[in-house]
């Protein structure tokens, strides 16, 4: 199986910076797969090194942005129809919204499950009924995909509100209240579908771990509740792995970076690393969760 790692800076209708944060990434991944092909000693990453591929939808000029919907719908269709691995990585969350239109009418077998601080439907009074990266679920296309939202921190929208396009959500409060209990709803609720996307927007992470995001919220979690959750969804359903929200200019060093990079590592070893006994799951005690 190809990984297919495409960088989509948009930046509209939400927060520019992150445009940034799409392209340091895109940079980082060509990054790593060119150390691991410069070095002559036998590391863990020969698993997935030659099987990664990087590409990028430039938005460079107003032309850029046309269509920028249907074109980033064009490039994740040609990755899930080639049976590849898919890393979406995004600039700000509307970046991740050709996503949810091209798995539109997938209710049957595939689920996103989101992390994300936000729920992203807001119809406040002082929120934009436009397009913007608070509400883009109002405007994606119909039928919606199944959605599981997990972290958020929401403390304003009825619950009747949250349900017309949510499936469950597991709020960072419920999951630091009750692990075990959040993880084993997640599992339950992604036990029927043959595939899961997962959906990071970075605000998702509390402040104090992941300052480099421009919506951070406290309360989040931290990021080793991420190689939980993924342990609960089970890596053999994982099809596909979105990141935005990364906006490098809010942080001191490369802290924020570093944990992306890692994160993206991880799940690629995890993916493609044969040897369960060295398997980054099997270290983190997870090692029933690899293909």
């Amino acid at each position: 199986m190809i990984t297919r790692a495409i960088c989509f800076p948009f930046d509209l209708f939400g927060n520019p910076g992150a445009k940034a944060g799409a392209e340091l990434l895109g940079d980082a991944i060509k990054e790593l797969l060119a150390d691991n092909r410069r070095e002559t000693v036998p590391t863990r990453a020969r698993a997935y090194s030659n099987k990664v591929r990087v590409g990028e939808h430039g938005f460079t000029t107003l032309d850029d942005y046309r269509d920028w919907r249907a074109a980033g719908r064009t490039l994740i269709r040609k990755s899930l129809d080639a049976g590849e691995f898919l890393f979406w990585i995004a600039g700000n969350h509307l970046g991740a919204l050709p996503l949810y239109d091209e798995l539109a009418g997938t209710r049957d077998d595939m689920i996103i499950v989101q992390l994300d601080a936000h729920l992203d439907i807001y119809n406040l009074s002082d929120c934009t009924t436009d397009l913007s990266h608070g509400n883009f679920l109002l405007h994606a296309a119909n039928p919606i995909p199944r959605v599981v939202n997990v972290g958020h921190r929401e403390l304003l929208l009825r619950p009747d509100h949250i349900a017309k396009y949510y499936d469950a959500t597991i709020s960072a409060v419920e999951f630091n209240r009750d692990e075990s209990a959040a993880l084993t709803r997640l599992s339950d609720l992604c036990s029927s579908a043959e595939r899961v996307f997962l959906d990071l927007d970075c605000d998702f992470f509390d402040p104090a771990y992941f300052p480099a995001t421009a919506q951070g919220r406290p309360f989040g979690l931290a990021p080793l509740a991420i190689p939980k959750l993924l342990a609960a969804i089970g890596m053999q359903r994982l099809a596909g792995f979105a990141i935005s929200e990364f906006d490098p200019a809010r942080e001191a060093g490369d802290r924020c970076l570093e944990t992306l990079m890692w994160l993206i590592e991880w799940v690629l070893l995890a993916k493609y690393e044969k040897t369960v006994s060295h398997s980054p799951l099997a270290s983190a005690g997870l090692a029933d969760c690899t293909d």
